[in-house]
């Protein structure tokens, strides 16, 4: 049996990418007999699940699609699932363990949502003798002198502390959240300890094998995937088919959604960890794929470029994500198709990707870091990403990187088969990539030296104030509203009102800011309110549009040290 049954997962993986004709009735039949058969080894398992997930994602038709969602979900009840539970930790596949060092933030989301199936991975906790003289400030005053007289280590005491339903992992993670040293130095803290944990399955915990979006219309797969590039242009400028602004509830599935789709790949994001479900918008391009955007609370947001998450889904399903950081018209990509779906329609997605931050910031110009090349990054090496994004348009303005490249391009000239070396590819990987819709210009994200305006703060602030940083924010807060004509916040809110303690400092040193005039001055009043208020994607509009706040930042950046 199990013999035939590694055949037919064979066969079905042969099928992947064919669609129409007789494809989606011997998928049907093969799934049939996978759904009853049992698999010997845990690879195989896992093949079969990757096999489902890109089905679902791209089902050839309804009846393909309800039988590959009956399969994925009883999978974690297979047999050769439960058999190989613990081989397949960290798949993400329902039914087994997910073991990773989660920041702060996410540890605590994890404690409030499962914290019942949380525990610290003690075998693996390298830091865990620095829990030893952590673990007498989690206790009462009281209980001070059994500490002080105890040669027991953090562990033993972790046990006594902890409630009768309580983990380890969850004790951990509230105490250090409760330190009075405030949020901030309290995650610090935690970080700085860095404990893996180990959550357990349950019937809800995250996985990689049931999340779908459920308001995503289906569209089936008839024909061959799109393989071919995009050209970048028309694409950029083609309006998305519809943007909708997502209900409360469903803002927040979709959030909760992305926050899953990163704990079952260890991966851990601030952007989607604090993900503001006020503002979440499902950004429709047809064809199934969609983007689920939205930003961080405004207490977690940046000083200055404004970072999106994009959770992207293809008939609901995820399979990637994309972070924007934008300001200056202009926006800096990372772009990361999960490994499922690779090797599909990732050139299409990512020109829908540049469109998505065109339409909602208004960006012509678009930088790629370089861990996303494969600076530090095998995997990218691994994949020709450098490659990928040449091929679509992207440039160097770094001068020997740019050589290089010629270099490269040469030999592919005289020798067809020639593919460039994985030194060669660190090397190109070194700098940014750009693509300009115009003209190119140097104030754009990856080219202004941002470092430079906090680094302008720092000195105006060190030279009135030295240490005293609370009076500063104090004196700095009262003379910017006196500067911007603020007699009363009447109508800013909590986080508005923050976000202008945070901003007086900057607005302060602003180039000639005090000879503005009157309406350009109220004008930047509204653009740090837009900064802390629901949407950070107006905020980006007005920074943009608002001529002398632009200049002047960008002055800012572009002074030479010294």
């Amino acid at each position: 049996m199990a013999a035939s049954t590694v055949a037919l997962l064979r066969e079905l993986e042969g099928l992947k990418t064919e669609f129409g004709g007789n494809a989606p009735g011997r998928k049907l039949e093969l799934l049939s007999g996978l759904h009853g058969g049992g698999l010997g080894r845990a690879a195989d398992v896992l093949a079969l699940h990757e096999q489902l997930c890109f089905m679902r994602a791209y089902p050839d038709d309804a009846a393909v699609l309800q039988r590959v969602e009956q399969v994925l979900h009883g999978f974690d009840r297979r047999s050769d699932l439960r058999r190989f539970a613990e081989r397949l930790a960290d798949s993400g596949i329902a039914g087994t363990p997910t073991h990773y060092a989660f920041y702060a933030p996410t540890a605590g989301w994890l404690a409030r949502r499962w914290g019942g199936r949380l525990h610290i991975d003690w075998k693996n906790f390298t830091n865990a003798s620095q829990l030893d003289e952590l673990v007498q400030h989690f206790a009462l005053w009281a209980e001070t002198p059994g500490l002080d007289e105890s040669s027991d280590g953090a562990r033993e005491w972790i046990e006594r502390m902890r409630g009768p339903h309580e983990t380890d992992a969850a004790f951990l993670v509230r105490s250090c959240a409760g330190l009075d040293a405030g949020a901030p130095l309290a995650t610090h803290v935690y970080d700085q300890l860095d404990p893996p944990l180990r959550l357990d399955a349950g019937p809800d915990t995250p996985s990689r094998t049931r999340p779908k979006h459920a308001g995503s219309r289906v569209t089936y797969q008839t024909g061959p995937l799109r393989t071919a590039r995009p050209a970048l242009p028309a694409a950029i400028r083609r309006p998305p088919r519809a943007v909708r602004v997502l209900p409360p509830r469903d803002a927040a599935r979709l959030v909760d959604m992305a926050r899953e789709a990163m704990v079952t790949r260890s991966r851990d994001l601030d952007v989607f960890m604090f993900g503001d479900a006020r503002d979440v918008r499902l950004v429709d391009w047809g064809d199934g794929l969609a983007f689920g955007v939205f930003c961080a609370t405004p207490d977690h947001r940046l000083l200055l470029e404004s970072v999106y998450g994009m959770l992207t889904l293809q008939n609901g399903v995820p399979i990637g994500y994309v972070l924007v950081s934008a300001l200056f018209g202009s926006s800096e990509i990372a772009y990361n198709v999960f490994e499922t779906f690779r090797g599909g329609e990732s050139g299409q997605v990512y020109g829908a990707v540049l469109a998505t931050a065109h339409h909602l910031f208004g960006s012509d110009t678009f930088t790629i870091y370089p861990y996303q090349l494969g600076d530090d990054n095998d995997e990218a090496l691994q994949s020709g990403a450098w490659w990928f994004y040449q091929k679509l348009g992207f440039r160097p303005r770094d001068a020997a990187v740019t050589r290089l490249m010629r270099r490269e391009l040469a030999a592919m000239v005289r020798r067809p088969r020639h593919r460039s070396t994985i030194p060669t590819l660190r090397r190109l990987a070194r700098e940014n990539l750009y693509y300009a819709m115009g003209p190119v210009r140097d104030d754009v994200m990856g080219q202004l030296p941002l470092r430079r305006v906090g680094e302008a703060v720092t000195a105006a602030v060190a030279t009135r104030f030295g240490s005293d940083r609370r009076r500063a924010g104090r004196v700095l807060t009262d003379e910017v509203r006196a500067l911007l004509g603020l007699r009363s916040l009447t109508g800013w809110d909590r986080s508005q009102r923050r976000m202008l303690r945070r901003w007086a400092p900057l607005i302060g040193v602003l180039p000639g800011v005090a000879d503005w005039p009157a309406a350009d001055r109220r004008a930047l009043a509204e653009v740090v309110r837009a900064k802390g208020g629901r949407r950070e994607s107006d905020y980006v509009r007005r920074f943009d549009g608002h001529r002398r706040l632009r200049c002047s930042v960008t002055t800012l950046a572009q002074r030479t040290e010294g």
